[in-house]
């Protein structure tokens, strides 16, 4: 019998690119849906017949009947949250106890990490992460440091590992001087939602996938935030807690590298940045404002403002690079239409040298080199094959293909499924 394959799709810049569209559109062609890194501080929007639905930590393939998706090892999980997202879900129709795997591995967000992720981010005065609050952080720095719980764990004397873990919490935020809080309501509801956790498939994803794979069944590997957030490769300190990047996707959810087939890159055909951190691109002017407004561009889950600004091609370069992709998918494009001219940074320059190499550092002393394109000035939302592409767009697309030396294989020009359009 011929092996089954896996397709990895992730975010090429500082996350919301599109992924949940895109994963929702591609998942007619799996059997399995599996995320494998981040936690509940990633919302992922999905918008079909009418409907917007936005995920956090269930993968973005559960609206297509039939599939099986997987909550991987990579995963931190809050149950509360988790059981407020599923059981909205389940009001809408969408049967999710016999789709849903979730890895016994995944780490466990407490309420107590809530705390420590406030507690950690007051105490950097000025120098703040710009962090989500959702506990992400904490978790995975307990996780690293040989001291989390799993979701495993609630099936063997749980209550006792939860108060030695909480109990070492609090000491920690003790130390800071944070003691100003009540934890009964949201420990009461995270309780509630460990007992309903239970009721799903709790498995060793693991073993579950690679089975998989073993009877020929194809795998898409869903990614949460982006390359740029990625803890070793992106801007950091200004970045999320997990590996983001394809290798992710093998320590995420115990698959071998030689499994891995392509390796879908999403970008938008602008850029955005949630919260602190460097972003050489950003408008601050009329053009960023604008970008804005008619890309909505306001965090899923946090409703933050996201910073606006033109396609950064040095930073994508260094993001294809390193995860291997075979593929891109363009989202936002018909953000766009109403633009004379479009811009793209092309180079960094810095202490008076040009460079197209993304550099250790880009907090200061950078500055775009763009080049100019003309725009297309055209209303593409409505358009159902790239044959009806103004000429100026498909220049674009040409013009970014070879920049980035990667085919650009779907592009998106409105919210909506339909709204996609695959290239020959």
């Amino acid at each position: 019998m011929e092996k089954g394959k896996v397709d990895v799709l992730l975010g090429l810049q500082w996350g919301d690119e599109g992924k949940g569209k895109v994963v929702d559109v591609l998942t007619p062609n799996y059997d399995i849906i599996a995320r494998f890194q981040g936690g509940p501080n990633a919302g992922h929007t999905l918008e079909f017949e009418g409907e917007k639905y936005v995920l956090r930590s269930i993968p973005s393939g559960i609206f297509q009947g039939g599939k099986v998706n997987i909550i991987g090892n990579g995963v931190v999980l809050a149950p509360d949250l988790f059981m407020e997202e599923a059981k909205d879900l389940e009001k809408t129709g969408h049967p999710l106890k016999e789709r849903l795997y979730i890895s016994k591995k995944a780490h466990l967000i407490m309420p107590t990490h809530r705390l420590l992720d406030a507690a950690y981010e007051s105490a950097k005065g000025k120098n703040k992460v710009g962090t989500t609050g959702k506990g992400i952080g904490p978790t995975y720095t307990d996780k690293i440091s040989r001291n989390g719980l799993r979701v495993g764990d609630i099936f063997e004397d749980f209550n006792k590992k939860y108060n030695e873990h909480k109990a070492r919490h609090e000491r920690i935020l003790q130390s800071l001087g944070y003691t100003n809080y009540d934890l009964s309501e949201i420990e009461k509801k995270w309780m509630e939602g460990i007992d309903y956790i239970r009721q799903f498939n709790i498995v060793d994803s693991e073993n579950v996938v690679n089975k998989a794979l073993n009877e020929g069944k194809t795998i898409l590997c869903e990614g949460a935030q982006g390359t740029m957030l990625d803890v070793d490769f992106g801007s950091y300190p200004f970045v999320t807690s997990s590996n983001t990047i394809c290798a992710g996707a093998c320590t995420g959810l115990g698959i071998g590298p030689n499994k891995i087939n392509e390796v879908y890159g999403i970008m938008k055909a602008y850029c955005t940045r949630v919260g602190a951190g460097p972003f050489p691109t950003e408008l601050f002017d009329e053009t960023g404002s604008k970008i804005r407004q008619l890309g909505h561009e306001y965090g899923a889950v946090t409703g933050r403002e996201r910073r606006c600004g033109w396609i950064d091609l040095v930073a994508l370069r260094y993001s294809i690079m390193i995860n291997g992709v075979t593929k891109l998918i363009m989202m936002k494009s018909d953000v766009l239409d109403g633009f004379g001219t479009i811009k793209a940074c092309v180079a960094y320059k810095r202490n008076g040298e040009i460079t197209r190499d993304f550099p250790y550092n880009i907090e200061e002393g950078i500055e775009p080199v763009y080049k100019e394109l003309k725009g297309w000035n055209t209303d593409m939302t409505g358009m159902t094959s790239e044959s009806e592409f103004p000429k100026e767009f498909v220049d674009y697309i040409n013009f970014l293909e070879a920049e980035l030396d990667t085919p650009i294989k779907i592009v998106s020009i409105g919210p909506d499924r339909e709204q996609t359009i695959v290239r020959s």
